[in-house]
């Protein structure tokens, strides 16, 4: 039998808490977002019936369509976790708690100009963690200069860093990389404590890397919905 949302939730959550034990950490300073990307904005208040309160989306429109879908909640804080293009910038600043993509400096720029008269929005700096350049993210080398630039946007606040574990690598070589550039960040900007890494498949090394912000899908809401 299928396990239930309720089901799934409990065990990622029981999984989470043994992976901050083995690491000597808190469990409860490790925030679990449920990244809901192609399923419907009804599994987002289900979610919430379940006592969830941080949620991501990857993809710019259907993050802006589902947050109006949802019923109102207003302790449900939004993340958005995808790469974010500069005529997107707009409209997810509208709808986003928190930005864990900003890579370079015009998509800064882009997001500072959409604040204005905003409360401050909680953003990380994506760190690509590959060889390819093509690839999103800061390189790891920049990134301290990007953190520069970002905190003179007064209407964006430096959080952390984010990166991906790149395919064929050990995700804890990976992650000890973007820890190392958290560690840089906060020589300058020393309130730059958050660090977003892991998904479903790496998470537990991303806890033990240091990671406080887990980005988790297909391990809570079950597969997603074929798309036609």
């Amino acid at each position: 039998m299928e396990a239930t949302l309720a089901e799934r939730l409990a065990s990622i959550d029981a999984r989470i808490a043994d992976a901050a034990r083995d690491a000597a950490r808190d469990p409860a300073t490790i925030c679990r977002i449920a990244v809901t990307k192609f399923h419907p904005a009804r599994l987002v208040d289900d979610l919430y019936s379940l006592g969830v309160r941080d949620v991501g989306e990857s993809r710019a429109q259907e993050f802006v369509d589902k947050r109006g879908q949802v019923a109102a909640a207003p302790d449900l804080r939004w993340h958005f976790v995808g790469q974010l293009q500069t005529n997107k910038a707009r409209v997810v600043r509208e709808a986003a708690s928190v930005v864990h993509s900003l890579d370079r400096v015009r998509l800064a720029n882009a997001l500072e100009a959409a604040g204005e008269g905003a409360d401050p929005l909680d953003v990380f700096l994506q760190v690509n963690l590959t060889d390819d350049p093509g690839r999103g993210g800061v390189a790891p080398e920049e990134v301290t200069a990007l953190a520069d630039h970002v905190a003179t946007c007064a209407t964006l606040r430096v959080r952390g860093v984010m990166g991906v574990a790149p395919l064929g690598e050990e995700p804890a070589r990976a992650f000890a990389r973007l820890a190392a550039c958290g560690a840089d960040v906060r020589t300058v900007h020393p309130g730059a404590t958050w660090m977003s890494a892991g998904m479903t498949g790496d998470f537990a090394e991303a806890i033990a890397a240091g990671a406080t912000h887990l980005r988790i899908g297909t391990a809570i809401t079950g597969p997603r919905p074929a798309r036609g």
